[in-house]
């Protein structure tokens, strides 16, 4: 017969591989059983594991970066300050927070030195004081991590308005400049009063402002009792019209502190921004010696691109919702474009022969909605110029824009050719938006999803968005 074998009778080695797949918890009540047990279950070895599968800590240290003595010290810290939250919640919030921050440290290190310290739990207090609501658990626990970004940008600008360093980023096209901050707690409080006191909204409504544009305005809104988010529209200032962010689908247990599946507006925002920051699909642009985050697309199939004769082409577009107007039959949705040319190294290459040189001289574009052409654009230059292309060089680039009636039922492109000449001689570089560059123009809005209004809300003077696609 096989005798049995209690744990105080297994070896060391054996005995940390089958804490290390108890978990924390069980780990902490196993050390109840016998002396032995609680010696190896004190090991650090087995707490550093603990903190690198639930926190990504390769050192012991607290939620404000300060060092712990050990390892078990400091995840006993780390639960401690956040023993009023569900711990998997509190366990996203820091994947999405470091998700965010490994990127700006790679590739935009001026934007991660604006991330405030995390806000306290009086801070948090204060503004539902003051504001008379109750912020959402996910929204509390991604300002507990940061409080927004400071408001000044040394080296920059003398206030966050004037700045290019908004964590979320932005656009830009003809004298139209966005880019995007997430407002500190002071901020949230500040923006919302003047919200209430310009706008109109009721001084009940439990909408907040969260993030706002340097330059132009563009203002998101957090709805806290059900914790979706909204963006401002052109009517934001007359009559409080917004666009809805996420599908209400997504949002759940918002409130609820005994769950594991909370889930907000806030929170799905930021993940997928980090999303596509790591994945490439938005980047770093720079224009005049000033670094910002451009939301034009810049892979496939978000963005399109074309070589002919060596003459690359890239195109891609962003919805631009604060220049949205819903009450305009003919021109509810405006949307940017991004135009980028370049010429590859080997240079232009025409029958055999290769030219190191080639200059814009003839555009023509083509946008149609359900077949019928909305704009046709046939001319020379492009924003008045006639740029003059080298192997290698940087691209150029030029952001136009074009308004749209509908966003149901469509089926957009937009097509065309440049027209080049080099040594007298022209020579086409076609450049065709497909069907797919639908899914651009949607989905490169700020938030991975756009919704068409539905309804109005009187009471609270909001024009809300249902599920469209």
């Amino acid at each position: 017969m096989e005798r049995e074998v209690g744990l105080d009778q297994l070896g060391d080695l054996a005995l940390h591989i089958i804490l290390s797949k108890l978990g924390p918890e069980d780990t902490v009540r196993v050390s109840c059983v016998s002396r032995r047990l609680r010696l190896s279950t004190s090991e650090d070895s087995l707490w550093a594991l603990f903190c690198f599968q639930d926190l990504q800590l390769s050192t012991p240290q607290d939620h404000q970066g300060n060092p712990a003595s050990s390892f078990k010290a400091a995840y006993q810290l780390w639960r401690e300050a956040f023993a009023m939250y569900p711990w998997p919640l509190v366990k996203r919030v820091k994947r999405c927070w470091d998700k965010l921050k490994n990127w700006l440290s790679n590739d935009f290190p001026e934007v991660e030195a604006t991330l405030r310290s995390g806000a306290s739990e009086s801070d948090i207090q204060q503004l539902e004081t003051r504001l008379k609501v109750k912020l959402p658990l996910p929204t509390r626990l991604l300002y507990r991590f940061h409080d927004g970004q400071e408001r000044t940008d040394e080296g920059h600008s003398s206030t966050w308005l004037g700045s290019s360093l908004g964590i979320i980023g932005g656009y830009s096209f003809y004298n139209h400049l966005v880019n995007v901050y997430l407002l500190p707690i002071s901020q949230v409080i500040e923006g919302t009063r003047m919200v209430i006191r310009h706008l109109g909204f009721s001084s009940r409504s439990k909408y907040i402002v969260v993030a706002a544009s340097a330059y132009r305005p563009k203002k998101f809104f957090l709805n806290c009792t059900n914790g979706q988010l909204y963006v401002g529209t052109s009517n934001l200032p007359t009559d409080g019209e917004m666009i809805q962010c996420v599908p209400n689908a997504l949002i759940r247990s918002v409130h609820d502190l005994h769950g594991d599946q909370q889930q907000d507006a806030m929170l799905l925002w930021l993940e997928e921004h980090g999303r596509r920051l790591e994945n490439g699909i938005i980047k770093v642009c720079e224009e005049g010696n000033v670094r910002s985050i451009s939301l034009f697309p810049e892979v496939p199939p978000l963005c399109s691109t074309a070589v002919t004769n060596g003459v690359q082409v890239r195109a891609s577009a962003a919805f631009v919702p604060e220049l949205a107007n819903l009450q305009d039959s003919a021109e509810k949705y405006l949307f940017a474009y991004s135009i980028r040319m370049s010429l590859l190294p080997g240079g232009c290459i025409i029958d055999g022969m290769t030219f190191s040189s080639c200059q814009l001289n003839w555009r023509h574009w083509i946008i149609r909605a359900n077949e019928a052409i909305i704009s046709d654009v046939n001319g020379e230059a492009v924003i008045g110029q006639f740029p003059l292309l080298h192997p290698g060089e940087d691209e150029f680039v030029y952001e136009s824009c074009t308004p749209l009636s509908s966003s149901s039922g469509w089926r957009t492109r937009k097509e065309g050719h440049l027209t080049f000449k080099w040594q007298g001689s022209p020579c086409r570089s076609q450049i065709m938006f497909s069907d797919k560059l639908l899914h651009s123009f949607l989905d490169s809005m700020l938030s991975p999803w756009f919704w068409k209004i539905l309804s109005d809300n009187k009471y609270e003077r909001l024009r809300h968005c249902e599920t469209l696609f």
